[in-house]
């Protein structure tokens, strides 16, 4: 007697995403805490997954503007500058030429950790570093090239992030010509799990920028 098998598949494998991020308005600019209006679509729904992060984004010839708000915390926070990858925050990958037709990243590809604590000298700072991307061809020459400014908010069931990253630690960062950008995320929670833009992290997203969503700077 044969058998069927059927395989579960991750059914954003099946779709491209493109979000649009705003350009953020002159009076905002010095504000890392942006508006409600510039908030990006939870696109786990497809997947029936619960989204318990919220992610704004806003662009200029500066740079780039994101906000992550978690909810629903019982537990305290885990953050180790010296285990990164394990850490609660948010992770954002930035391919500058949205190249989907590749596995592997290129100068122009960045990823970046943005963490609530883990910084200054009793870890009790947000921490913001670019990490470079295993695989990689060729790695950005802008790696930690300039600072990125970020600020974070703990509350007792929650938590945010906001950080600006100057075009200084983009490479290829050029809003006149390139206004396509490949995009990813990931807000990593030791107790409510890891919500990402597209697929997952069962699939190498931390590697391959060919399963990066797209950003249009709009």
């Amino acid at each position: 007697m044969s058998q069927s098998v059927v395989s579960e598949i991750d059914n954003s494998l099946m779709f491209r995403y493109r979000v649009e991020c705003s350009r953020i308005k002159k009076d905002e600019q010095k504000a890392l805490d942006l508006p409600a209006g510039y908030r990006l679509p939870e696109l786990g729904a497809i997947n029936n997954d619960q989204p318990f992060a919220q992610l704004r984004s806003a662009w200029s010839e500066t740079g780039i503007y994101f906000w992550m708000k978690v909810s629903g915390k019982r537990q305290s926070l885990w953050c180790r500058r010296t285990q990164l990858l394990e850490s609660d925050g948010l992770q954002i990958w930035l391919d500058t030429r949205d190249t989907k037709n590749v596995s592997r990243a290129s100068r122009f590809c960045h990823w970046f950790m943005l963490l609530p604590l883990g910084g200054g000298s009793d870890q009790k700072e947000p921490l913001a570093t670019m990490l470079k991307i295993n695989r990689a061809k060729e790695h950005s020459p802008s790696i930690n090239q300039a600072p990125i400014s970020i600020a974070s908010q703990i509350g007792k069931s929650s938590y945010s992030v906001a950080a600006f990253i100057p075009a200084a630690s983009i490479n290829g960062w050029d809003t006149t010509e390139h206004r396509l950008i490949g995009f990813n995320y990931a807000v990593v929670d030791r107790e409510l799990g890891t919500q990402c833009m597209g697929v997952g992290k069962e699939f190498p997203i931390e590697e391959n920028p060919g399963l990066w969503s797209t950003m249009k700077l709009s």
